[in-house]
């Protein structure tokens, strides 16, 4: 017998619209959305009107597993995930091994399958001499394809003209980028190692790796997909120049070209370099309060379809190190949901619009099956939420495995109640269940 469980009195944030309604969650689907729903056999949770919203889907997290996991580890990070409202994870290729092979991407989804609390699925890696590998793997196999067109954690830099070409030509997958172009980095490296040496002041990062650098490398992957006819996702904009490279003449389901903010080019400015130091050290950098401002206008016109975390954990004693040895990224899927809803409530963005960057547009993007909406037949991946509720972060409730937040101080005004993971209430009033029901994704492609 199904586990079904009615939700009454939810406020429901789905496809530019907010309405009352019950839901009725049989097994792993929504079954119906309805008011007044009744049914005998089901366990009922009264929502108090809070607001129910689609599982966020993050489609570029660093969990650092395998190799890596001093830093984090699918469990780890998933399970934060979960309590900040993500119910669907994609990771990067550079971990140790590099997910560079098929033969390792299967190996990191047996991982996900023991481990993960909320559903998966991993971005197969291109490098200058894996091509061969890269032609072998079924479009249906995972999320994509990630390429860094600038050097980043792992070392995973395409620089090779004639292997891009190709990558590009053969990939019916979407294709993500990581953009900086690296001899403008080096060059602005050495001249402020040449002042300084490797104690450079972390408020030159967004100078090193400066809007140039970005603006290069993201319009050379737009000439060489539109020369190609690839399907380029441009990951982590950063600057307001980039913005203009992209539009919105057409909806999403149109775009060949689309574009992703993260919450820290959305949340800090270089004014907080002098706070936070290397704590907010990530690739592509923070910039300015311009660059950030130029952001949120477009991704609010929709020339930039989604908003991601990048979060990529490292230990505070990685961090607390002179600019050269300080690594970038940081964590941030436990707190992405709640930044949001701050921004809402000053008045930056409406919840319609940042569940279609957060959930919808996420799942369009990457052709994933039934996930990102609130709708019949679909997989009950939800977030409840209340928006009248103080939340400090401290270290006391961080639940990272690095044990720091680039939030923290921050009290945000809302509060993820439950999330529910294929129908399973997975996070309840900040307590996890003992058992998992995250899924790997399948794909529409």
């Amino acid at each position: 017998m199904s586990k079904k469980i009615v939700l009454k009195n939810a406020k429901v944030v789905n496809e530019n619209r907010i309405f009352e309604t019950d839901l009725l969650l049989d097994g792993e689907v929504i079954s119906r959305i309805d008011q007044n729903i009744s049914d005998t056999t089901a366990k009922v949770i009264d929502l108090k009107g809070d607001y129910l919203l689609p599982g966020v889907i993050d489609d570029q997290v660093h969990f650092r597993e395998p190799g890596l996991t001093h830093k984090g580890n699918i469990a780890s990070e998933s399970r934060a995930a979960l309590a900040g409202g993500i119910t669907t994870f994609m990771e990067q290729p550079n971990t140790n091994p590099q997910t560079t092979t098929i033969k390792k991407l299967e190996e990191k989804f047996l991982i996900a399958q023991k481990s993960a609390y909320i559903n998966y699925s991993f971005l197969f890696g291109g490098t200058n001499d894996n091509l061969e590998e890269l032609k072998k793997l079924d479009k249906n196999a995972c999320s994509g394809v990630k390429l860094f067109l600038g050097s980043s954690t792992g070392n995973m830099l395409v620089d090779d003209e004639v292997v891009l070409e190709k990558i590009f030509k053969n990939t019916e997958m979407v294709i993500s980028t990581h953009c900086e172009d690296e001899g403008t980095i080096r060059a602005n490296m050495a001249k402020y190692q040449q002042q300084y040496g490797d104690d450079i002041p972390i408020k030159y990062h967004p100078l090193i790796r400066s809007a140039e650098a970005c603006y290069l490398s993201s319009s050379k992957a737009i000439a060489l997909a539109k020369r190609t006819g690839a399907r380029l996702h441009v990951f982590h904009l950063s600057t307001g120049i980039e913005t203009d490279l992209f539009t919105n003449t057409v909806p999403l389901e149109e775009k060949k070209i689309t574009s992703e903010v993260c919450i820290h080019h959305l949340w800090f400015s270089d004014e907080d370099y002098e706070e936070k130091g290397t704590l907010i050290k990530w690739n592509p950098a923070v910039k300015t309060k311009e660059d950030r401002d130029k952001l949120w206008e477009a991704l609010l016109d929709d020339r930039i379809d989604v908003i991601a975390t990048d979060h990529a954990p490292h230990t505070i004693a990685e961090k607390d190190n002179p600019y050269t040895s300080a690594p970038s990224g940081g964590p941030l899927v436990q707190h992405a949901l709640l930044a949001m809803l701050q921004k809402e409530r000053e008045g930056k963005i409406s919840l319609e619009k940042m569940v279609e960057k957060m959930s919808h547009n996420p799942a369009k993007l990457f052709d994933i099956d039934r996930r990102g909406f609130i709708r019949e037949g679909y997989y009950a991946d939800l977030v409840q939420v209340n928006r009248n509720s103080q939340n400090e972060v401290k270290k006391s409730n961080i639940l990272y495995k690095c044990g720091w937040s680039p939030f923290e101080g921050v009290t945000f005004d809302s509060k993820v109640v439950r999330t529910f993971v294929n129908g399973h209430l997975a996070f309840d009033e900040g307590n996890f269940a003992e058992n998992r029901n995250a899924k790997r994704l399948t794909f529409n492609r």
